[in-house]
This record gives structure tokens, C-alpha cells and sequence, in this order.
């Protein structure tokens, strides 16, 4: 290809976002963004994230809520950044407590415990507060975050993993609410169990210091471009632990203790 032919800026984020659409449905990954377009950036990624996002919606695919990611200072590290990232989930990406969910769905999964914040009136950036955040949530629900990345072998920095819906593949819930105050959330404890060994535990303050000041910053984040987040959408602030893998026969646990717990079972 001459460089007259040479797709625009736009277009190669354009054939991104058809390649990772394509990576979906495949489960074949598709090489490192960032090594593909000279400084690519992190509005580049969220345009890559929103054609995506645009795809599915117009197949008819219900927005179900969104994730925030990088909350926590290792990753953060991990990746050389300072802020998090976000990303979307669809109804048919939820699963319940005890479900079992074939591990070939995936490409390279991994599992987060979260909590899941559910919205009982709609919040609308710039300008929430974390407490005008913690009064918006209705209820506070057991979670984990199945992660996968549609890059190869986990190659990811930031460019790379927002670009691809901030490395999300499934979600899971439990059917209950946790029986906590959500005054208590920064003392609240979690601990990822897999296969009946704990491999990570943290408490609600490992979320970014507060688990509620991710929510008032992804809406303030999706205001300044016009977007709310929706009473009755789920919300997942991130994760208490480092995220583990998982194959076939696998079964993950969120365990809050006597507060409540998600159990999610890994088939082939």
C-alpha cells in the first residue's frame, strides 16, 4: 500500500474497532494497538471503545450497565497510569449466583470480585459528588467481573485495554442484595476464593480509596460527552484483589463473609 492509500487516522481506528468486534465472536486475538498506530492516544481508545458500543446497540443489544477499571493503585502501576479506565456490559453478558458459564466463551479469562451497585435515580456529569453518588445507589449486590482481552497473550497498556471495552467479557451478580449500610462500604471485606483456596482479599478501601468515588467519576466522565448513567443500571467500581484465571472446572467465589457471597461455576 503507497502512502497515498494509507487509511486516515480515523479509519484505522474504525478498522480497530471491526477487528476487536471480529475478535468477539472469533475468540481469535488480534495484536497490541499501540504497536500499530504511532502515539496513539486515550481519546483514540474511546472512540475505538464508542464505534463498538454503537455496533451493538444498533444490532439491538440492551445496555445493561458499565464497569470501571485501574482502581486500584497496582494496576494503576502495572500499566503507568493515574486514572482508571471504563468500559460497557449488555443484558446478555449478566450472569446470576451459581451460574455456570462455559469457559470457551472466552479467550484468556480472569475473575475480579466487585460490588455491584445498582442506581435508583439516574446521575448526569460533570459535577457529582461522591456523596450525591453514595445517595443514588439503591442497593449493593455481590459481584465478579469476568475480564478477558480480546489482545494477544494479555499484551495490554492502557491504549490498548480501553480500546477494548476496558478488557470486559462477562459479569455475574448475586441475587441478593449484601446485607451492609452502604455508610460501611470502605470497611467492607471481600476475598477471591477459586477452588476453594483464597488466592486475594481486600477490604471496600482498596477500591480506589472509596468504592463510591469511581461512580461519581464515570459520571462525570460520561457528562462531559453528553451520556448519563440510568436508574436501574449496574454499576461495577472495580476490583478488591488482583484478578486471577480461570479454565474449565474452575469455580469462583466473592465472599463477603456473613454479609453475603456470589458463586460462579466454570465449564468446558
Amino acid at each position: 500500500m503507497t502512502a497515498t492509500t494509507q487509511p486516515s487516522r480515523t479509519g484505522t481506528l474504525e478498522i480497530f474497532a471491526a477487528e476487536l468486534l471480529e475478535a468477539t465472536t472469533s475468540l481469535v486475538p488480534v495484536a497490541p494497538l499501540r504497536d500499530r498506530l504511532e502515539d496513539m492516544s486515550l481519546a483514540d481508545s474511546y472512540y475505538v471503545q464508542t464505534v463498538q458500543l454503537d455496533h451493538h446497540i444498533a444490532a439491538g443489544r440492551v445496555m445493561a450497565g458499565r464497569k470501571v477499571g485501574l482502581t486500584s493503585l497496582a494496576m494503576q502501576k502495572q500499566l503507568g497510569v493515574g486514572s482508571p479506565d471504563f468500559g460497557f456490559f449488555f443484558q446478555d453478558m449478566v450472569y446470576g449466583d451459581g451460574a455456570n458459564i462455559p469457559a470457551s466463551a472466552f479467550i484468556q479469562p480472569k475473575v475480579e470480585p466487585e460490588f455491584g451497585f445498582v442506581l435508583k435515580e439516574r446521575l448526569h456529569g460533570p459535577g457529582v459528588t461522591v456523596e450525591q453518588a453514595a445517595a443514588a445507589i439503591e442497593a449493593v449486590y455481590p459481584a465478579i467481573e469476568i475480564i478477558d482481552s480480546r489482545i494477544t497473550d494479555w499484551d495490554i497498556k492502557l491504549v490498548d485495554t480501553v480500546a477494548d471495552n476496558a478488557s470486559c467479557g462477562a459479569i455475574a451478580v448475586g441475587a441478593k442484595p449484601l446485607d451492609l449500610d452502604p455508610s460501611a462500604l470502605l470497611d467492607t471485606p471481600c476475598s477471591l476464593v477459586i477452588d476453594g483456596v483464597v488466592t486475594g482479599s481486600g477490604t471496600g478501601a482498596d477500591v480506589m480509596g472509596n468504592p463510591v468515588a469511581p461512580l461519581a467519576w464515570l459520571a462525570n466522565v460520561l457528562g462531559e460527552q453528553g451520556v448519563a448513567l440510568e436508574a436501574g443500571q449496574l454499576i461495577l467500581p472495580g476490583s478488591f484483589t488482583k484478578a486471577e484465571p480461570v479454565t474449565a472446572g474452575s469455580t469462583a467465589v466473592a465472599d463477603f463473609g456473613p454479609l453475603g457471597s456470589l458463586t460462579i461455576h466454570f465449564t468446558d
